[in-house]
C-alpha cells in the first residue's frame, strides 16, 4: 500500500487527480472505473479544469463505474448515472458509448451482473480504479462480511449506508434497499485501486483497512493483498494511523521519478 497523507481534501483531491490524468496522458485508451459519493468530488473537478485548461484528453478512455442503484432510472437525480452525467461525463469529451454503469433496471440482475464482467473483460480490465470507503469499512457497496473474493452482483444495504445516502433521496425511507456493485474480486483485479477519504468520520475505517487484519469485516482491508493500492488521505482521515510520520516521511523521499 502507498499511503498519501495531504492537509486537507482540497490537496489530497489534486494529488489524485494528478494520478488519474498521468494514467490518461501515458495511456490514452486507459479503461478508468469511476465512484460516487461527496469523496471523488473534488477530485472530478479538477479533472474537468485540466480537460478544459489543460487538454487533458478523455475522446479514447473507456468508464465503467463501481456500482447503481436497483430499481431507478437513469434519470433520477438519485441515480449514479445522473451523478457520473453532472459533476463529470457532461464537462469532459469520453464518448457516451464508452461509458458503461450497471443496469439497476435490468429484468434479469444476475444476466446483467454476468454482462457487466464480461464487458471490463472484454475492455482489457480496468487500469485505476476510484474508490471511497464506509465508515463501516466497506468498499463500493461490498458491506461488512462481503467475500474478498465477490464479483459483480446485487447486494442488500445495511441501515446505516441507506442513513448516509438519505439526502440524496429527501429521506432515509425513499432509499432503494438494493443494488448491482462490482465485488471486491473485481475491484482487486484492477491494476491500480486509488482510494480517497477526507474526515475524521472515515479515521477509524482508514486505520482498519491500513493497519488492521485482513478480514472480511472491513472489506477494504482486502486492498492490503492489492499489488498497487494506493490511499489519498487527509489529516483528519489518516488520524487514527499508527504509522502516520512514516507514511508522510516515504511520500516527501520519493525518488523523482516517482512523484506526482
Amino acid at each position: 500500500m502507498e499511503i498519501i497523507i495531504q492537509p486537507d481534501s482540497r490537496h489530497a483531491s489534486a494529488v489524485a487527480a494528478k494520478i488519474v490524468a498521468n494514467l490518461v496522458r501515458e495511456k490514452p485508451h486507459a479503461v478508468l472505473g469511476f465512484a460516487t459519493g461527496q469523496t471523488p468530488l473534488e477530485m472530478y473537478r479538477v479533472l474537468v479544469e485540466m480537460h478544459h485548461k489543460e487538454g487533458l484528453d478523455f475522446s479514447q478512455n473507456t468508464a465503467f463505474n463501481l456500482d447503481e442503484y436497483v430499481g431507478l432510472p437513469p434519470g433520477h437525480p438519485g441515480s449514479y448515472h445522473s451523478y457520473m452525467r453532472e459533476h463529470l461525463f457532461r464537462h469532459i469529451n469520453i464518448p457516451a458509448s464508452r461509458v458503461n454503469i450497471p443496469d439497476g433496471r435490468a429484468a434479469d440482475i444476475p444476466a446483467c451482473c454476468l454482462d457487466y464482467e464480461e464487458r471490463i473483460h472484454t475492455a482489457g480490465g480496468i487500469d485505476i480504479q476510484i474508490l471511497g470507503i464506509g465508515t463501516d469499512g466497506h468498499l463500493g457497496f461490498n458491506e461488512p462480511t462481503s467475500s474478498l473474493a465477490s464479483r459483480t452482483r446485487i447486494k442488500t444495504l445495511t441501515a446505516g449506508t441507506r442513513r448516509d445516502n438519505a439526502a440524496l433521496f429527501g429521506g432515509e425511507d425513499n432509499v432503494p434497499h438494493h443494488v448491482i456493485t462490482m465485488g471486491l474480486g473485481t475491484i482487486m483485479d484492477c491494476r491500480v485501486c486509488l482510494l480517497l477519504a477526507f474526515g475524521k468520520k472515515k479515521a477509524q475505517a482508514v486505520a482498519a483497512a491500513v493497519e488492521g487484519p485482513l478480514t472480511a469485516m472491513i472489506p477494504a482491508s482486502v486492498l492490503q493483498m492489492h499489488p498497487r493500492a494506493i490511499f489519498v488521505l487527509d489529516e483528519d482521515a489518516a488520524s487514527h494511523l499508527t504509522r502516520a510520520d512514516y507514511y508522510k516521511w516515504v511520500y516527501e523521499n520519493k525518488p523523482d521519478w516517482q512523484k506526482y
